[in-house]
């Protein structure tokens, strides 16, 4: 089977995307994010330490590895986005039982 090329541009930044990779699995690796994302574990750890300074994402240290939760409330970043929150992002995406803070 052959799968169809991947496109040029998406409708969803990677901040965006990495934030759909925790809300579906809070206990996901940041080599997993990157694998899915198409980019390199740098780039992926770079993506979720923005979005927990930016106060989007919590993180739980347990065990060797990391859990994460969505703060749901968080209103999205950009001035045209910013009257929507996480939560209403993720609802659109189809992800409704997230780990949340």
């Amino acid at each position: 089977m052959t799968h169809p090329e991947t496109p040029s541009w998406t409708f969803l930044s990677r901040h965006a995307q990495a934030l759909l990779c925790i809300a579906r699995d809070p206990d996901v690796r940041l080599r997993d994010i990157a694998d899915l994302l198409g980019i390199t574990p740098r780039a992926a750890q770079s993506i979720v330490n923005e979005l927990r300074e930016a106060g989007a994402v919590r993180c739980e240290r347990r065990g060797r590895r990391n859990h994460y939760f969505i703060v749901r409330d968080h209103p999205l970043h950009h001035p045209l986005e910013s009257d929507h929150t996480v939560d209403e992002l993720l609802g659109l995406l189809g992800v409704d039982d997230i780990d949340a803070a």
